[in-house]
């Protein structure tokens, strides 16, 4: 999931022409442009923060109707990349980030807590194992962090890529979302309680500049559902090439977890990267969803099936 929003504190600069010095009520075009930069950036929006029911928006300009991206937690910025300013993450820039938490802390310390919060999550919901196999339940929870991690390092090394500002940062909700998921998943394991639906999601990717859907929002958007698909094939492969069981079971469960996230992912509605893929290309989303959802499919039937193909014979 990848984020692209920003907020500018200070009002827009009016623009003059060299002709009109002093500021008149007069219909001078750049004047006029500039009052449409003000209006943009004082213009209030709603936001939401990981809600189904943010959606896409559309507005007018002189160049013809720009289809824009969904706001993914806050809303995008209107204003040409240009406007952006540079090293808009440190604290002086004047940008305010909505819906962020810690907005300008350094991006090592969003990474390490997120990892943290996800290790956890991810070592209460395969507790039961540690029983049997200990190493298997520190196993499993590393390759539950590396498949959320590996799929927001493709979005951020996608923007990267397009020349983009783009750090990793916790959202505020997502936060509330993972630590209570946290809270009730200990609380399940020290009372052999039922599992509650542990959701982990701390934060995700912010990419400034994505102002409209095109060519450079629909690759950051497909990079890391697709990251996902090749960390899977990859582990899938490795776990049906290893003949010791359980390990190779268990790396099999981590191929499922990359193509569980990469193909929820793609579910075009809400914040999620698949409705921008949608919106871009059909035949891109297509050709992402159909092989996630295969191997996703075949996966499940290699772990539960009674002739699968990790139980010795």
């Amino acid at each position: 999931m990848v984020v692209h929003a920003q907020n500018f504190k200070n009002q827009a600069l009016q623009n003059y022409c060299s002709l009109h010095i002093n500021r008149i009520e007069h219909n001078c075009n750049i004047v006029i442009e500039g009052q449409r930069a003000s209006q943009y950036q004082s213009q209030p929006f709603s936001h939401t923060q990981l809600s189904p029911s943010v959606s896409s928006t559309s507005y007018q300009t002189d160049m013809g109707a720009d289809v824009r991206g969904t706001t993914d937690g806050t809303y995008t910025w209107y204003r040409q990349e240009k406007e952006i300013p540079e090293n808009a993450f440190d604290p002086d820039s004047g940008i305010e980030f909505k819906g962020i938490l810690l907005s300008h802390k350094s991006e090592l310390f969003h990474f390490l807590l997120a990892s943290i919060l996800i290790f956890i999550i991810g070592f209460i919901t395969f507790y039961p194992i540690f029983f049997i196999y200990p190493w298997a339940t520190f196993m499993l929870a590393g390759f539950y962090l590396t498949a959320f991690l590996f799929h927001e390092f493709g979005h951020r090394q996608a923007a990267i890529r397009f020349g983009l500002q783009t750090k990793f940062r916790l959202l505020t909700y997502g936060m509330l979302i993972t630590g209570f998921s946290l809270v009730m998943g200990i609380v399940s394991m020290f009372t052999s309680s039922g599992t509650f639906p542990m959701l982990a999601l701390p934060g995700a990717v912010v990419v400034l500049g994505l102002d409209k859907i095109n060519r450079k929002t629909g690759i950051c958007k497909a990079a890391g559902p697709f990251v996902n698909l090749c960390y899977g094939i990859i582990l899938l492969v490795v776990s049906l090439l290893i003949p010791i069981f359980p390990l190779n079971y268990y790396i099999g469960m981590a191929a499922y977890f990359n193509f569980m996230l990469g193909a929820f992912n793609m579910i075009p509605f809400g914040i999620l990267d698949g409705q921008n893929i949608w919106k871009w290309k059909k035949k891109v989303y297509i050709s992402l969803i159909i092989p996630l959802l295969g191997l996703l499919i075949l996966t499940l039937v290699f772990i539960y099936s009674p002739i699968s193909p990790y139980i010795p014979g």
